[in-house]
């Protein structure tokens, strides 16, 4: 009997097609109980780094998983390769040696830009002249397992933990004085709170790169999401994208940016690789610079 004996290479040709031709299912998770509108950016940022990776890649298909789990939980099933495929987080040394990250921040440095939530009660003793030594002799509220929590702790201020979805509740029933969120994430998660408010006169800033991270081993997944994200960067389909949103659109209109103090603070979390990142302006929004 002949045996047909095929070739490496024409081998490493069959993989490659058959790969192409199939459709990657890529599994995300989203709260069941406490869905956040806000995470339609993340979503609709996947959807068009993957369209524009089809042409090398081949057909993907988002898949949602409707579960509660804690930024922690979700890191440990994405590093298990059990439930989801991709997280978008905050990032920190421990989460790029444990996840694969794709280094290309999600949000141009906006979550590292901080104003706060308070109560309307409390305006007068946020005001104009307002110092860091007074903002870290109040108590602020942030998520238990939340990167922000360890970097505003490490900075000197007052951290009071609470789960995510009940830290505006427990604003209100002053278990902490104010609430940092990112600049684009306030107008949408105090719009039925009427005794809440944005504060006017600070800012917190500090470098917080948000990446999409996969599983070490999907490399596959991770090299698809990096060659579709650059892509639309270098095309200019990302910038138009993030101004335009409407998660992030006029947000820095209602911020009002240019009466507020900036106060800089460090984030000892960063991985070298992301400090290296800092100097790419491209990546980064400009009048943060």
């Amino acid at each position: 009997m002949r045996m047909l004996l095929i070739s490496p290479l024409l081998i490493v040709m069959l993989i490659s097609s058959m790969c192409a031709d199939a459709t990657d299912v890529v599994r995300y998770n989203i709260s069941e109980t406490y869905p956040e509108a806000k995470q339609a950016y993340y979503i609709d940022l996947l959807t068009l780094i993957l369209a524009a990776s089809s042409e090398q890649y081949g057909d993907f298909k988002l898949s949602p998983v409707l579960l509660d789990m804690s930024q922690g939980r979700a890191s440990a099933m994405l590093q298990q390769g059990r439930t989801i495929d991709v997280a978008w987080r905050m990032t920190s040394q421990a989460l790029e040696q444990d996840l694969q990250a794709i280094y290309i921040p999600l949000l141009k440095g906006l979550m590292g830009v901080r104003i706060a939530v308070i109560r309307k009660s409390d305006s007068a003793i946020f005001s104009s002249d307002v110092t860091l030594d007074k903002l870290k002799k109040m108590s602020l509220g942030q998520g238990y397992d939340w990167p922000d929590s360890d970097i505003l702790r490490a900075n000197g201020f007052d951290v009071i933990e609470g789960r995510g979805f009940s830290l505006l509740t427990m604003l209100e029933k002053h278990r902490f004085d104010y609430f940092p969120r990112a600049i684009h994430e306030p107008w949408l998660e105090i719009a039925d709170k009427e005794h809440l408010a944005v504060e006017q006169h600070f800012l917190l800033r500090y470098p917080a790169p948000m990446y999409f991270f996969t599983k070490k081993e999907n490399r596959r997944l991770a090299q698809r999401i990096e060659y579709g994200f650059t892509r639309i960067v270098d095309s200019g389909a990302f910038e138009q994208f993030f101004f335009q949103h409407p998660v992030t659109q006029n947000m820095f209109l209602k911020a009002n940016l240019p009466q507020r103090k900036v106060f800089m603070l460090d984030n000892p979390l960063l991985s070298d690789k992301s400090r290296a990142i800092l100097s790419n302006k491209s990546l980064w929004l400009d009048c943060f610079h």
